[in-house]
């Protein structure tokens, strides 16, 4: 659906929140990797992840797919079958087979659509330089072609740019033939997304070691093993739901695990700081609705993902919200930070764009109207998580974007009482 017209209403009832797309990808990877056969349950299959399913299977890996499970019969030794890899629109794809496509020592072309065409990689073309890997560009963007052997050795990373490159790096240095080290040569953002990669190299039988906060060992000649895994719940996509059932009538996000270690579950102490009742029960999480929501201070460094639904919330919270440490946010499928703040505008919010933040000065009620998704699905469910605050109707253009992470929300949206006209 090109444009989705919403009447305001308040959202209520029980979601079964989507698999984590991060663990997802992670977890076909290192399947993929594996001398043997694993089942990931699960599975919630949007537009990214059938975009790392079919570059795997490009690499000689058989994977079949049932309704929510995937069976992966892995290839360590990784043949070309098809060296054109199509990422979509997923960076997560792209960034973590480049490093893998590296080390095969065959021609592969890395296509894509959308802002992937723009998105930096750099990092990886410094190592490329030193390394003399053959890489060709079209003016720094896509499409790469690649053939190189990747050796191993000692990295240094920045850690500020984005963390999958360093994920990149970690999925394939065990399997070189010599230890090798990944050196942050800046504070590292977005940590947990690197300790879930952590986790999941884990699961799958491969051991790196952290020494210290800057500095990763890998032992090479590593196996990956097969698993059976089972994909938690996803914080990033439970958040809109969460906001919406504050500012509805309550909604309980089930299949989220409570120590999990996505830095998206800061959502939950984000939400509780500005006012919002939120309980668990078991695997459940419970947002009530709540009269009263204030502004905040919010670090977004380890939580990037959230910046655009906690910037809708803050347009109609009491007070004044100031968004932090965001500046990565221009480089992902929008300019997040421009997109956010001029759509909530049209719609009458008050929202200041800053160099790497958000400066928002939040109202009662939004004026409703139409806005544009930027072609970025959390802009799209972001603006539709304060639909029910608008005096009149949101015409939200572009909507059917959110089929690169969450195909079913509209389906979901409805089923708790969202009115679509």
């Amino acid at each position: 659906m090109e444009y989705v017209h919403i009447n305001p209403a308040k959202l209520n009832g029980k979601i079964n929140v989507p698999s984590s797309k991060s663990i997802c990808h992670r977890a076909i990877i290192c399947a993929s990797l594996g001398d043997g056969v694993s089942n990931l349950e699960n599975i919630s299959f949007s537009r990214d992840i059938y975009a790392t399913c079919n570059a795997v299977e490009n690499l000689g890996v058989k994977i079949y797919r049932g309704k929510s499970n995937l069976t992966v019969k892995g290839n360590p030794r990784l043949t070309v079958k098809n060296p054109y890899i199509n990422c979509g629109q997923s960076g997560s794809t792209l960034r973590f087979l480049v490093p893998i496509a590296a080390a095969i020592d065959e021609k592969i072309i890395f296509t894509g659509g959308g802002k992937l065409i723009d998105r930096p990689l750099d990092v990886y073309y410094d190592i490329f330089d030193n390394q003399k890997i053959y890489y060709k560009n079209f003016n720094g963007k896509l499409p790469l072609i690649l053939k190189g052997k990747l050796k191993p050795g000692d990295y240094e990373v920045r850690g500020d740019i984005s963390s999958q490159f360093i994920t990149g790096l970690l999925f394939v240095l065990p399997i070189l033939d010599g230890d090798s080290s990944v050196n942050l040569t800046t504070a590292l953002e977005s940590r947990p997304y690197v300790d879930i990669t952590l986790d999941v190299l884990k699961k799958f039988g491969i051991k790196v070691c952290e020494d210290g906060l800057k500095r990763y060992v890998v032992r090479g000649r590593q196996k990956y093993e097969s698993s059976d895994y089972r994909v938690e719940g996803d914080f990033s996509q439970a958040a809109f739901w969460l906001v919406m059932g504050a500012l509805g009538n309550g909604i309980v996000c089930c299949g989220l695990k409570k120590d999990s270690l996505q830095g998206d579950r800061m959502i939950v102490d984000i939400l509780k700081k500005m006012g919002i009742k939120v309980k668990w029960t078991g695997n459940s999480l419970i947002a009530m609705p709540s009269d009263r929501i204030y502004g905040s201070t919010i670090d977004a460094s380890q939580c990037p993902d959230l910046v655009p639904v906690l910037a809708a919330l803050a347009s109609v919270s009491c007070g004044t919200t100031e968004i932090k440490n965001a500046g990565r946010l221009r480089i992902k499928e929008s300019d997040r930070l421009k997109a956010i703040s001029s759509e909530l505008n049209k719609i009458g919010g008050h929202v200041l764009e800053k160099e790497d933040g958000l400066l928002i000065r939040g109202r009662e009620r939004l004026a409703g109207g139409e806005v544009d998704s930027w072609d970025d699905h959390r802009i799209a469910m972001s603006l539709a998580s304060v639909s029910s605050r608008c005096l009149n109707p949101m015409t939200i253009k572009g909507a059917e974007c959110v089929k690169k992470s969450y195909p079913g929300f509209w389906k979901d949206f409805m089923i708790l009482g969202g009115n679509i006209l």
